[in-house]
C-alpha cells in the first residue's frame, strides 16, 4: 500500500476502505510519509469529501493516534462542552465549575486562541501560576477529586489532529467540515467522555456563517458520536455580536467571576445556563432541560459553582483570591483609553474587527508564536439595538501596554468604530432586531 495509490483513490471520487483510512492516519502520526503526501490527501477530502463509515473510521484513527484517557474509575458521568469559537466566548469558565457542582463531571481540553476568536487556555493562564499543561495522570486525579479539570492538548492526546490541524492551516483546507468534525471529535473522544454538547457559533463573527453550514457540521459531529457509541447535543448560537461585554484574557476572567457569583452580562448568563443545563440531561444529572437551567442557576446563585472554581483554581497552581478580588490579582494594563461612538442606535456590530482589534492591542496572536499581553483587550458597553446617547459615558474601553503613539493603537480605533453600524435613534429600529433577545437559535438532539 502506497501513501500515493490512496491520494489518487481519494482523489478520484472513490472511498477508501477502513484498513486504507487507519493506515495513512498511521503514517502521519509517525512522520512516515513527507508533509506534501499529506496535503494532497487534506485537499483531495476537501474537494471529494468523505461518507459516514470514512468520516467515523477517520476521527476514530486520529482519536487512538495517541492515549484515550481513561476515566472509568469516576463514578459520575464524564460529559464534556466544545466551542467553535466566538469573540468574547468565556462560557468553559463558569460553565464547568456550575456543571461538576451539579454532579456531572467534565473533563475538559481546550484550545488556545488563533486569529480574531480566544483560547480558553489563554485566559485561564491570565490567572497568575495557573497550569494548563498537567500530565495525564493529574488530569485524571482532579476530575475525580473535583468533578472537573482544564487543560491543553498534550503531545499524548491525538497527536495525528496537532499534525493534520497545522497543515490544514497552511493548504487552504480549513473549512473543510469533514476535516473539522473529526478534528474537533478526536480530541473530545480521547477525553475518556461518555457525551459531549457542541455550542456551534453562527454568524459573521463565526467560522459557520450560515445556520444550513452549522446544521451540516453538527450532522458530521454526530455521525463520529453515534459510531463511538457517545451521545451528542448541538447547540446553534448567534455569533452576530461579541459574547458578553469583555474581549480579552483577563478581562474575560473578570466577567466569568462575575457569573460564577450570580451576575453577569444577560447573554454570558443565558449560554451557561443553556449549555449546563444540556450537559447535565446528557450526564443524568436532570430530567429535561428546564430542571436543568434551574439546577445550573442555583450552582450559580448559591457559591457552590464558584466554591469549586476557587478548588480548580489552587489545584491547577493559580491564586485563588481570584475569586473574591479579581482585581488585586489578574494583571493590569498600562493604559486604558476611551472611545466614543457616534450619537444612534446600533443596528450591527462586526464582532470579527473587535476581535482583530483586541488583537491588535495585544489579547491575541496572528501565528502560534506570537505572545499575549494578558491585561490587553476590550471593553465594549455598547449592544445591539442600544441607543447610544449625545454626551453620554464612552462606549469602549481600550486595556493595552502599548508605547505612546503606537501605531497598533490607532489601527485598533480605526477597526472599532468600522465595526458598529449605527443609524439615527429616532429612526424604527430594523425588523432584523426584533426577537434579538436570545443567543440560541436551535438546539439539535
Amino acid at each position: 500500500m502506497l501513501p500515493v495509490q490512496l491520494i489518487r483513490k481519494k482523489r478520484d471520487g472513490g472511498a477508501l476502505d477502513d484498513a486504507e483510512l487507519r493506515q495513512f492516519v498511521e503514517w502521519v502520526t509517525t512522520a512516515s510519509i513527507p508533509d506534501y503526501q499529506i496535503a494532497a490527501m487534506l485537499m483531495a477530502v476537501f474537494f471529494r469529501g468523505m461518507d459516514d463509515r470514512e468520516l467515523a473510521t477517520w476521527a476514530d484513527a486520529m482519536t487512538r493516534s495517541g492515549d484515550v484517557i481513561d476515566l472509568s474509575s469516576i463514578p459520575r458521568a464524564k460529559i464534556d462542552k466544545h466551542s467553535t469559537g466566538g469573540v468574547g466566548d468565556k462560557i468553559s469558565i463558569p460553565l464547568a465549575p456550575a456543571v461538576a457542582a451539579c454532579g456531572v463531571a467534565v473533563p475538559m481540553v481546550s484550545g488556545r486562541g488563533l486569529g480574531h476568536t480566544g483560547g480558553t487556555l489563554d485566559k485561564l493562564e491570565s490567572i497568575p501560576g495557573f497550569r494548563v499543561d498537567l500530565p495525564v495522570e493529574r488530569f485524571r486525579e482532579l476530575v475525580g477529586e473535583l468533578g472537573v479539570c482544564l487543560i491543553g492538548q498534550t503531545a499524548r492526546i491525538a497527536p495525528a489532529d496537532k499534525k493534520l490541524y497545522a497543515l490544514r492551516d497552511v493548504t487552504g483546507t480549513v473549512e473543510s467540515l469533514p476535516l473539522i468534525a473529526s478534528s474537533i471529535m478526536s480530541k473530545k473522544l480521547a477525553e475518556g467522555i461518555d457525551g459531549l454538547v457542541i455550542d456551534c457559533k453562527v454568524g459573521a463573527g463565526a467560522f459557520m456563517k450560515t445556520i444550513e453550514r452549522a446544521r451540516q457540521l453538527c450532522a458530521l459531529m454526530r455521525t463520529i458520536a453515534t459510531r463511538a457509541g457517545k451521545t451528542i447535543t448541538c447547540v446553534l448560537t448567534d455569533m452576530e455580536a461579541p459574547i458578553g461585554r469583555t474581549i480579552g484574557n483577563a478581562l474575560e476572567i473578570r466577567e466569568s467571576i462575575e457569573v460564577l457569583k450570580g451576575g453577569g452580562p444577560v447573554d454570558t448568563r443565558e449560554l451557561t445556563h443553556v449549555l449546563g443545563a444540556e450537559m447535565l440531561v446528557l450526564g443524568g444529572a436532570a430530567r429535561d432541560p428546564a430542571e436543568g437551567v434551574a439546577k445550573i442557576e442555583k450552582a450559580l446563585s448559591d457559591g457552590s459553582a464558584l466554591e469549586v472554581f476557587r478548588k480548580v483554581v489552587a489545584a491547577q497552581g493559580g491564586d485563588p483570591r481570584v475569586c473574591d478580588s479579581p482585581g488585586s490579582v489578574l494583571p493590569k494594563p498600562r493604559s486604558r483609553d476611551e472611545l466614543g461612538l457616534t450619537p444612534g442606535r446600533i443596528v450591527a456590530i462586526d464582532s470579527e474587527l473587535l476581535g482583530i482589534a483586541a488583537l491588535v492591542l495585544g489579547a491575541g496572536r496572528r501565528t502560534a508564536e506570537d505572545k499575549i499581553d494578558p491585561s490587553a483587550g476590550l471593553v465594549v458597553d455598547a449592544y445591539l439595538g442600544e441607543v447610544i446617547e449625545a454626551g453620554g459615558p464612552p462606549s469602549v474601553m481600550l486595556q493595552h501596554s502599548l508605547p505612546a503613539g503606537d501605531s497598533r493603537l490607532a489601527e485598533a480605533r480605526a477597526m472599532i468604530e468600522r465595526a458598529f453600524v449605527i443609524q439615527p435613534a429616532d429612526q424604527p429600529a430594523p425588523a432584523h432586531l426584533a426577537g434579538k433577545s436570545s443567543r440560541i437559535l436551535e438546539v439539535l438532539r
